[in-house]
């Protein structure tokens, strides 16, 4: 889509014969941009390779409506930046020169208040921007006041740091002692779940340990996350397509959005207009010329968009059960070959097609590319994002204190006639974003 939307600003601007019908150029071009977040799952080489967990995520953005970019308005809340900035100059007693290069670390956080630079790397960055040089012990001092800002983990260097911040804040207690003797000294286990070498490790019993780690788990491992006025950083999705079901006739209705642009001849260009007029020769034949450039992209553009209807009618009339319905479960095995056999395009002019569009139905936006999938195996007549909702469900109604390994997840979709492998079980909850039964493991509140 951001190819043809270029050639359109470009034919725009190099052809004065030509003119969007509906307002004006600036405004109505900038309408059919697509996010950075559109650009990532375009990228995708196959729809079975988008994680799950981001087209989960855009359907929870998209809440199932169209975005409106009316509604967009400028966001004029604090950043991260000048909370913590503004909690820099009130809450600490720094010296003019020690707050600046406290100001400076702040500078080189990210987002979730972790250090992104070096303290050495900051002291150079100064010597070489502002002509500062800065003593080690100036360097230190600044940045232990940014770490004992609030939020507890603001100026972290990694997440083992972040996570000892914040108990040492906290009132010394027997759990929290050994809790800090976990993240400080055992991280590893901590991190791969291995609570029994865990407990030997500490030389605490299961009850304590149990209680320490239901404490760590109550840790914020994104800090500056938490701050008011973190500007929302959801993506939008702005559709290529309008999907209308009506229940009662269970007929599909598949359009164009807006986002289409409306191309026209301008009127002093055009043929009627002309006709009035008399002009030097010169000057009709250039006139002729654009009008006639105007005509053929016009037509053009007419043509790609007809094209990009029969594919997404086509893709809609394969996958009427789960637009109907909007249970991925429904999602019915569908490839390239598939459309090509109806439109009679070739696979490569509907992979471009397909590629970075969404499409708005009942139940939410979703990428074309998500609609597209094999079967689960050569024999079966399931898809593999069929397969991926079962293994989701599995997965999210489990007992946490006791996940299920793949075995047991491969035993139980089995059980309900799915003929598949358990490294085929692994590979698809892998690729939804879940890590092995061991780490998913969760003590209760």
């Amino acid at each position: 889509m951001v190819q043809f939307e270029d050639e359109v600003r470009r034919e725009l601007d190099d052809n004065p014969a030509l003119e969007l019908k509906n307002g004006e150029t600036d405004k109505e071009t900038d309408d059919f941009n697509e996010t950075p977040e559109q650009l990532q799952l375009a990228d995708y080489a196959d729809a079975d390779d988008i994680p799950y967990y981001k087209l989960e995520a855009l359907n929870h953005e998209a809440g199932g409506t169209a975005f409106d970019p009316a509604s967009v308005m400028p966001d004029d809340s604090d950043s991260v930046l000048d909370i913590l900035l503004r909690r820099l100059s009130n809450e600490t007693e720094l010296q003019p020169d020690e707050l600046n290069v406290a100001r400076y670390i702040i500078g080189n956080l990210d987002s979730n208040g972790y250090l992104t630079r070096s303290l050495e790397d900051i002291a150079d960055d100064m010597a070489i921007n502002e002509g500062i040089e800065v003593s080690r012990n100036k360097l230190i001092k600044a940045f232990e006041a940014v770490r004992a800002l609030e939020p507890a983990g603001i100026g972290a260097i990694d997440l083992r740091d972040c996570l000892l911040l914040q108990l040492e804040r906290l009132e010394t207690t027997p759990e929290v002692l050994t809790a800090i003797l976990i993240i400080k000294d055992n991280f590893e286990l901590f991190a791969k779940k291995h609570y029994d070498r865990l407990g030997n490790a500490v030389g605490t019993s299961a009850s304590d340990l149990e209680r320490a780690l239901r404490l760590i788990q109550s840790l914020n491992p994104k800090p500056a996350a938490s701050l008011a006025g973190t500007p929302d950083s959801s993506p939008h999705i702005i559709p290529d397509f309008i999907l209308d079901y009506d229940a009662m006739t269970e007929l599909f209705t598949v359009s164009l959005s807006g986002r289409q642009p409306d191309l026209g001849i301008e009127e002093s260009f055009s043929a009627t207009h002309q006709a009035g007029e008399r002009g030097s020769s010169e000057a009709d034949a250039f006139i002729k010329k654009k009008r006639d450039e105007a005509t053929s992209f016009i037509k053009l553009a007419e043509m790609r968009g007809a094209t990009l209807l029969a594919i997404a009618k086509t893709i809609v009339s394969k996958q009427s059960a789960f637009f109907a319905s909007g249970d991925p479960a429904e999602i019915r095995p569908m490839i390239l070959k598939d459309i090509s056999a109806v439109t009679g395009l070739d696979i490569s002019i509907i992979s471009r097609a397909v590629a970075g569009k969404y499409i708005l139905a009942p139940h939410g936006v979703y990428p074309l590319k998500y609609l597209f999938n094999e079967r689960s195996s050569a024999s079966s007549d399931t898809s593999s994002l069929e397969i991926l909702e079962a293994i989701k469900k599995l997965i999210n109604s489990e007992d946490k204190s006791s996940p299920l390994t793949d075995q047991e997840l491969t035993e139980k979709l089995q059980a309900s006639g799915y003929d598949i492998a358990r490294r085929t079980v692994a590979k698809y909850r892998e690729r939804l974003g879940y890590p092995v039964g061991r780490l998913r493991k969760q003590f209760s509140q």
